[in-house]
């Protein structure tokens, strides 16, 4: 499932991209969340795949929240589900049974045009394997990020050098991904998935591709930008060490939480 979480983010950038910024008075208009109020809630989720003739029920009766500048980690072994309920809660994929609201207002039955202005204005996605364009230099990267959220050129520079210096690339801004390490190359994908002022982060394995001591860095430079962003992050993961730094720790057993 995680190669179909890439390829659907992938495909909902790109449809960003293609058909610009919205300007329909009939899609969502989620509010600012108070204090303490959930950002997202997922209630009863459920969602199954037919498998030749058998339907296979990968998401059971999911319940949780996603509050504000909160780090929540998705626990789990592969094919637990942790990675199908991250795509749902972006939005990549909706459920067969059961709620999701972002900001109170119904995510599961919007429909595709709502979803992507949702995913454009207030979501970042960042991927185990990147998703850095190759030619493009750092800088470049997450400038790419906000011409695709249509944020006006006049506020391009300095968000950028903003973010790339927030994850520790001052100095590394313009060299192109293969001239990084696997952890500079990671801090440029989140510069890039913070750029257009999401409320919320989805991150699929982050560490995954790292040793324990970029892992670290990682998840050091997620704490930074909750502080300072004023993010929620929400990341799949099975590595039991950085548990210690999440918020909230969901544990995925066959498509459902254990206590």
């Amino acid at each position: 499932m995680k190669g179909w979480f890439r390829r659907n983010a992938a495909s909902a950038i790109l449809d960003d991209t293609v058909h610009g910024t919205e300007t329909a008075t009939d899609t969502l208009q989620p509010e600012e969340p108070s204090s303490g109020e959930p950002i997202l809630t997922v209630h009863n989720v459920e969602r199954s795949f037919q498998v030749g003739g058998e339907k296979l029920h990968v998401l059971k009766s999911i319940t949780m929240e996603l509050r504000p500048q909160q780090l929540v980690m998705l626990k789990g072994r592969s094919g637990s589900g942790k990675t199908t309920l991250l795509n749902i809660i972006g939005g990549l994929d909706q459920p067969n049974r059961g709620e999701v609201l972002f900001r109170g207002h119904p995510f599961h039955s919007a429909g595709d045009d709502e979803r992507t202005r949702i995913r454009r204005r207030d979501i970042g996605f960042i991927f185990q394997s990147f998703a850095l364009l190759p030619l493009l230099s750092a800088w470049e990267n997450v400038e790419l990020s906000l011409r695709m959220a249509g944020t006006p050129k006049s506020e391009w520079k300095p968000r950028v050098q903003h973010c790339l210096e927030l994850v520790g690339l001052g100095r590394r801004m313009h060299h192109r991904p293969f001239e990084l390490s696997g952890g500079e190359q990671q801090r440029v994908a989140i510069a890039k998935a913070i750029a257009h002022r999401p409320c919320l982060l989805l991150a699929d394995e982050p560490t995954a591709e790292l040793d324990s001591q970029m892992g670290a860095q990682v998840m050091a430079v997620f704490r930074d930008i909750i502080r300072s962003e004023r993010v929620t992050i929400c990341m799949t993961t099975h590595d039991p060490t950085i548990l210690e730094v999440a918020d909230h720790v969901y544990e995925m057993v066959d498509g459902t939480f254990i206590s």
